[in-house]
């Protein structure tokens, strides 16, 4: 079962396939990430914490 390497939630294999670079098989963040976020290719900071 994949799992976020930011924060260990579970995330579905298809939102790997979506979101995870290629070769990867855990997403460096998902949805349920507060601190962080995805910026095209990379990850950042977030600017505001999701409500």
């Amino acid at each position: 079962m994949p799992s976020c390497q930011n924060c260990g939630s579970f995330v579905t294999d298809d939102y790997v396939r979506v979101f995870a670079p290629n070769g990867m098989s855990e997403p460096r963040v998902c949805p349920n990430c507060e601190d962080l976020v995805r910026d095209g290719a990379d990850v950042r900071q977030a600017r505001a914490r999701r409500t």
